[in-house]
């Protein structure tokens, strides 16, 4: 039962919608905290949450504490409360309806980010911040410039999904375990995502002596739609489930000290020959965030791939800040 004196540091996990309140769950399932924080605008919410889940620690045997906090953006109410994390998980904006693309919340999702990265700075100076508000690659960014924290500490989540729906995908389509696959996608959450051929393996076999490239590139856009697949089934509301798993997984690396080597959103500053953009690389991961980007070996046409991407996300990223 539970790690015991190996239990220390709080996290705060921004936004009670299902993205947040299932990744504060993980969390706290972990047992590797004292405390997780869920916060939310909604009065009441997220203490009922915390409530309904700090109840459950008798049957998942386990002791970290759930606390939700009603904040206000504006004020910073509420935010005292969250004071001292090690790491903030913020979840907060709106997510898709059917037919929306990510950059279509960009205006109203950048006033909400940047106003919760103020108040993280503020009462957690020392925060790692994993951010998965959408767009992702300039929420990122924005929080990162919002904070004034320095680049490795902040982080953004989506190659880990974006290389699980790829890696389920493939499993499904040659009926094999998923522990079996591995993939890579680097690049950006959307339309420049960029899937690393050379990295699919099958039981340590080449994607490409399993399946035709004509099938490979069917699941590739799957992957690429793979957020809008899930809204358009759901209706209302995106993914959760699989994206809560990825930002728990990297607070986890986080915690841990880990040096786990993950993809996600990194500030890039020569490496791959990109400068001075927050990309999807493969990076390590430790208690100060990014410990380093790592630099994989790509095939050409990857490269370009991800050097392609790199200014298609530099683009939008330089607006952000006038957002």
């Amino acid at each position: 039962m539970g790690h015991g004196s190996t239990r220390r540091g709080k996290v705060t996990v921004v936004g009670a919608g299902f993205y947040g309140s299932t990744t504060a769950q993980r969390l706290a399932e972990y047992d590797l905290f004292d405390t997780v924080i869920l916060t939310d605008i909604v009065e009441g919410k997220p203490e009922g949450l915390a409530l309904d889940m700090n109840q459950s620690r008798p049957i998942e045997g386990f002791e970290t504490k759930v606390v939700g906090v009603t904040t206000d953006v504006a004020s910073g109410a509420g935010y005292e409360k969250t004071a001292g994390s090690d790491i903030v998980v913020v979840t907060a904006g709106l997510p898709r309806k059917p037919g929306m693309s990510r950059m279509d919340l960009i205006a109203t999702n950048a006033r909400i980010v940047r106003g919760v990265a103020e108040n993280i700075a503020k009462h957690s100076p020392d925060a790692v911040i994993i951010v998965v508000s959408n767009p992702l690659d300039e929420m990122t960014a924005l929080t990162q410039l919002a904070s004034g924290f320095p680049r490795n500490r902040v982080i953004g989540q989506a190659g880990m999904l974006d290389t699980a729906r790829f890696t389920y995908f493939v499993a499904d389509a040659l009926a094999v375990p998923v522990s079996s696959v591995r993939t890579l996608t680097l690049g950006s959450h959307g339309d420049t995502m960029v899937p690393v051929p050379s990295r699919c393996t099958v039981d340590g076999r080449p994607l490409g002596d399993l399946l035709p490239g004509d099938k490979i590139e069917e699941l590739v856009v799957r992957t690429r739609n793979g957020g809008a697949e899930v809204v358009a089934l759901l209706k209302t509301g995106s993914a959760y489930y699989a994206p809560s798993a990825a930002a728990a997984r990297m607070t986890r690396a986080v915690r841990e000290d880990s040096g786990a080597v993950m993809p996600v959103c990194a500030w890039v500053d020569g490496e791959f020959g990109i400068s001075g953009v927050y990309l999807g690389v493969e990076a390590e991961i430790g208690a100060s965030g990014i410990k380093r980007v790592v630099e994989t070996d790509l095939t050409d046409t990857e490269l370009a791939g991800l050097r392609e991407a790199a200014e298609a996300v530099r683009a939008k990223q330089a607006d952000v800040k006038d957002l």
